[in-house]
């Protein structure tokens, strides 16, 4: 849970960077904006570079969970049969990791509603 509050927080402050900066070049307000632009575009890679890690690193709990309980029943020690269900976790940093993809995409190729 907390791979995905640092991952929020850094794809919607680089996305806030990016677009603020590209509004003020749009009004004449400065000349170029290109270095601001870039940070915020960094930033919101760092977000998803983060969040990847925190899926790959829940994964891996998850499976380890799995082969736990597999040897647990195998030793006698559990009786159910029942797995783990799906984690909703996994199914919100999914999400949120398309999200970032296309906030990216947007920036990068301006296009979408955010070009």
């Amino acid at each position: 849970m907390s791979v995905i509050r640092t991952s929020i927080s850094l794809i919607s402050f680089g996305f806030t960077i990016f677009q603020f900066f590209q509004k003020l070049k749009a009004s004449d307000v400065i000349k170029a904006a290109a270095a601001p632009s870039r940070f915020g575009q960094m930033l919101v890679w760092l977000g998803i570079g983060i969040l990847i890690l925190g899926i790959v690193y829940h994964l891996q709990f998850m499976r380890g969970l799995r082969q736990e309980r597999e040897a647990m029943r195998a030793e006698g020690l559990v009786h159910a049969q029942s797995g783990f269900p799906g984690s909703y976790t996994l199914f919100i940093a999914l999400a949120l990791l398309a999200i970032g993809l296309f906030t990216v995409a947007s920036m990068t190729f301006q296009m979408g509603p955010f070009g």
